[in-house]
């Protein structure tokens, strides 16, 4: 049961109320507020009903949708009417984030909308692709179809994400590791052997343990500056990475550096032909296929070529040709265009793109972490061997000092 708030006026006296109750949909919550002689004219889900996932009524986990439309993709094929399935789907997951919104969406069901319309209220569960394929699933009768092609591609796009987290995972782990030792040094040992040096006068230290001392020295003086500078760092960086420049500058680097730059391209090929071939089999137009895939892929410059491609297209150009010499898309896929539009066979070809990009991103991220492990090893030994040496060569050098051999 959820709950909701909700204002009415008592058809009895004119008066306005407010209300909480308890139902299993709005249009039932509208019921029973009717059969207490009310007149509701606004009725809210309350987030504190239904405790934590009304916080996260918009976060449902990417399984959860997979499930989903499996699940109603296969009743709807079973032949039970829509909202039955969905009453059904409702009943049988465990998310309550995604309980909420599918008895939103029945409730919209019921009241005369269509299926499309009622997800898209809920723009961070459902992306423009999913809304997209069940319109185009409404309209031609294949609501099941479609639904069970978007289980697959959700699932492939998830898998993909998945390894290219996997492959960055290792080296942030490493930095970590290497960022803790070395804070180590400086705060505990470094002073220490400060401490020590300090007792031979008129004996200069190296100027690379005078520097790291300093730093050292610094870092335990106004750690508190350094702390909030690097908050304020984080802070801004991250807030500057969501802006249209900043993300323009984000996206670049995916594609352009190495060794993790072939990798994020593979991966958005895929997407691209991954997206385009699900839309394209669901019967959507090549035009608002394109508008969708710019969004899908994530990538301000590859979504801006395919925007230029689409303006091409619609001038009566084709596709492969549309695209093809443009740096922001791997050869293969005009190629495999050219083939599906002479051909008539896109959604295949796109398909096959897509396969062979998401094999290429297995193969990319063994690269990475075979080229990674040894560079993160040297990138250690070296910083190890600064430290040692800003602690050792002082020793040397004291070593034909007559206040050390004395």
């Amino acid at each position: 049961m959820l709950t909701y708030s909700y204002k009415a006026r008592n058809t009895a006296t004119g008066e306005q109320v407010k209300g909480m109750i308890e139902a299993d949909s709005e249009g039932a919550a509208a019921r029973l507020i009717n059969e207490q002689g009310l007149n509701p004219t606004e009725i809210k889900l309350n987030a504190a009903g239904f405790g934590l996932a009304g916080l996260l009524k918009n976060r449902v986990k990417a399984r959860d949708r997979v499930l989903f439309s499996r699940q109603l993709s296969t009743l709807i094929n079973a032949g039970l009417p829509l909202l039955q399935a969905l009453r059904s789907v409702n009943d049988q997951t465990t998310s309550k984030a995604l309980k909420v919104i599918l008895n939103q969406v029945t409730s919209s069901l019921e009241a005369g909308g269509t299926l499309s319309d009622a997800l898209a209220k809920h723009p961070k569960v459902f992306n423009q692709v999913y809304i997209s394929m069940i319109a185009a699933g409404e309209t031609s009768g294949t609501l099941d179809k479609s639904l069970d092609r978007l289980a697959i591609q959700q699932e492939k796009d998830a898998d993909l994400v998945a390894k290219v987290r996997g492959a960055m995972v290792y080296p942030v782990i490493v930095m970590f590791v290497m960022l803790a030792v070395v804070s180590f040094m400086l705060v505990k040992v470094l002073p220490q052997v400060s401490s020590i040096y300090s007792g031979f006068d008129g004996v200069e230290l190296p100027l690379l343990t005078r520097v790291l001392i300093s730093i050292s020295d610094f870092i335990i003086g106004y750690w508190w500056v350094v702390l909030i500078v690097v908050i304020l760092m984080a802070f801004f960086g991250t807030r500057y990475a969501r802006t249209g420049p900043g993300k323009e500058v984000v996206d670049k680097v995916k594609m352009k550096v190495p060794p993790v730059g072939p990798l994020f391209m593979k991966m958005y090929m895929a997407r691209f032909s991954r997206t385009g071939s699900t839309l394209v089999a669901s019967g959507v137009p090549l035009l608002q296929m394109l508008s969708i895939t710019a969004e899908a892929v994530n990538n301000v410059h590859i979504a801006r070529a395919i925007t230029v491609a689409s303006n091409k297209v619609r001038g009566g150009k084709s596709l492969a040709d549309s695209i093809k010499g443009d740096p922001n898309f791997l050869p293969l896929v005009p190629n495999m265009l050219k083939i599906g539009e002479q051909s008539g066979s896109m959604e295949q070809m796109l398909a096959k793109a897509a396969d062979y990009y998401e094999k290429e991103v297995d193969n990319q991220v063994a690269t990475i972490s075979s080229i990674i492990e040894p560079v993160m090893m040297v990138m250690l030994g070296v910083v190890a061997f600064i430290i040692v040496a800003a602690v050792l060569l002082p020793i040397y050098g004291l070593a034909g000092n007559s206040q050390f051999t004395g």
